[in-house]
């Protein structure tokens, strides 16, 4: 095999082990997203913040692996744990908004529509939460691949990212889970914020749980 096509195929291998690496660890993210998307229903630049959110959350999770990997550590190990505190503020304020309209009552839908709608700093927020373990798992993969193979990964997730994004955003517009997400997602957007910060900070062993 020629140094081209030994090279051709070394970048194939790459791209197949980004993918199922990054599908590995971020499974969970479809769910959440959906339930972004859904929150944001019918809202004009909604969905635009949540795919925004999503990018700037995964990208702050990159930045903070690749800089572990070439030997600067600008998160501690000791501190990842708490960033369940993130989800678990997130849901609780998405539950109190869900028990204050459900106290008001349906006459002010229009002004809980405006107020409701996923922010990108949200968004963001509760994907580099969710995916602070991850840096754990991307750091030494990005460290043995170089600098070439961390560029190859980057490209790779970045572009899942948005096939994330459209996945997530595909689940809210089937009729059934649309309709399922319409009636529920209010009291399963904070049941989810809260239990994926609960389950950060319980498997992290912050405050010694």
């Amino acid at each position: 095999m020629s140094p081209s096509g030994a090279g051709r195929f070394v970048g194939v291998g790459v791209i197949g082990q980004a993918v199922g690496l990054f599908a590995v660890t971020n499974v969970d993210d479809i769910l959440i997203l959906s339930l972004f998307f859904a929150q944001g229903a019918g809202q004009r630049g909604a969905a635009r913040h949540v795919v925004l959110g999503q990018y700037l959350g995964f990208a702050a999770i990159l930045a903070v692996a690749v800089a572990a990997a070439l030997g600067a550590t600008f998160l501690p190990g000791a501190a990842v744990p708490y960033l369940g505190l993130l989800p678990l503020a997130l849901g609780v304020r998405a539950a109190w908004r869900a028990w204050r309209d459900r106290r008001d009552g349906a006459g002010d839908g229009d002004d809980r529509a405006k107020e409701g709608g996923p922010k990108a700093l949200e968004v963001a927020a509760v994907t580099f939460a969710n995916g602070g373990d991850n840096i754990g798992v991307y750091v030494p993969v990005f460290a043995t691949a170089g600098v070439g193979g961390m560029g190859l990964y980057a490209v790779v997730f970045l572009v899942l990212v948005g096939v994330w994004c459209f996945a997530g955003r595909f689940f809210t517009t089937r009729p059934v889970i649309a309709e399922a997400l319409s009636r529920w997602g209010h009291i399963l957007l904070p049941l989810v914020l809260i239990a994926v910060g609960l389950l950060i900070l319980v498997e992290g062993g912050a405050f010694g749980l």
